[in-house]
């Protein structure tokens, strides 16, 4: 995607002036506002018909401004230097004299926080005063968008402007840590486990469905196409869209494929717009072959369960 100049001008004309527009990231697209601006982020949650109990993620274009609203600890500056910016969202404890809106974060201490690595969202960011509240541009529970056209579709002209970024490379939310005490994993993302187990050492726990919501993405019912849809199947029923992970030599119109040679990372950033195709096309249910729980095939099974629960 070529870089225009004018085009960030004009999506921080918007964000100003308190609007909410869309933005791209590595991971999918975003619905961003200003974090400090309790105005700009009621109008995220009206947009988003989402519940005030889900805190939001805050993006950042550095870690001095981060400074400025959290408490860094060692393990964040360990991940950091490793992993960001990109797919992995930190848990950190609010300081005392953060701006950021109480709205963002549910009147909670603590304060999710990202660094995108889309080349345009990190520009944007580094022209601006204030961090982005963005989570998924899309209306609560539903696919998120991994393109400026799938946030079109979800919001029409109910927002100011998108910024077009091209299709998101990753195409999965962000894997979110609490590293405030002991490392906890709140959700599987973009971000292999395992990979953060090797740079903190020692056991990781995984609660992806917490009592208590601190982050994004841990919702019974999440990443839905809206139409009812089967895992692990084996036999799909008539008029029922399959979706497969690598392509068959016998092709048949409700086959659907996320990959062409069973490869888990082609899967993950096809797998919305591959929902959403489906959705499109009228099929009134999905069935979704077994897909491998290893590496990021953990996070594609975890958005499916979640999309099961309609």
């Amino acid at each position: 995607m070529k870089f225009n100049q004018s085009n960030i001008k004009k999506a921080k004309k918007y964000l100003d002036r308190n609007y909410c527009i869309g933005v791209p990231t590595e991971t999918v697209y975003g619905l961003a506002a200003n974090a400090y601006s309790h105005q700009a982020i009621k109008r995220i949650f009206r947009l988003k018909k989402r519940p005030k109990s889900n805190p939001l993620i805050v993006h950042y274009s550095n870690i001095s401004d981060l400074k400025k609203d959290c408490i860094l600890n060692k393990k964040f500056r360990k991940l950091y230097k490793k992993f960001s910016p990109g797919p992995i969202t930190y848990i950190l404890n609010l300081s005392k004299s953060s701006k950021i809106s109480k709205i963002v974060t549910n009147n909670n201490k603590s304060l999710a926080v990202r660094f995108p690595k889309h080349r345009i969202f990190k520009r944007l960011l580094s022209k601006l005063n204030y961090p982005l509240a963005a989570p998924s541009a899309n209306i609560f529970s539903k696919l998120s968008p991994v393109q400026a056209s799938d946030v079109k579709e979800d919001f029409g002209n109910k927002i100011k402007y998108i910024l077009d970024g091209g299709k998101s490379k990753i195409g999965l939310e962000s894997t979110i840590i609490d590293i405030r005490k002991e490392p906890k994993i709140l959700r599987l993302g973009g971000l292999e486990v395992s990979k953060i187990k090797k740079i903190l050492g020692g056991k990781i726990k995984i609660n992806i469905n917490p009592k208590k919501i601190f982050s994004s993405g841990q919702s019974r019912l999440h990443y839905s196409p809206g139409i009812p849809l089967r895992m692990n199947v084996t036999k799909v029923k008539k008029n029922e869209a399959y979706l497969l992970l690598k392509k068959r030599k016998k092709n048949h119109a409700n086959y659907f494929y996320l990959s062409k040679k069973n490869n888990l990372k082609q899967a993950a950033k096809n797998l919305y717009s591959s929902l959403r195709k489906i959705k499109n096309k009228g099929y009134k249910s999905i069935a979704v072959e077994k897909i491998r729980n290893i590496g990021i095939g953990q996070s594609i099974n975890d958005r499916l369960k979640r999309a099961s629960k309609f």
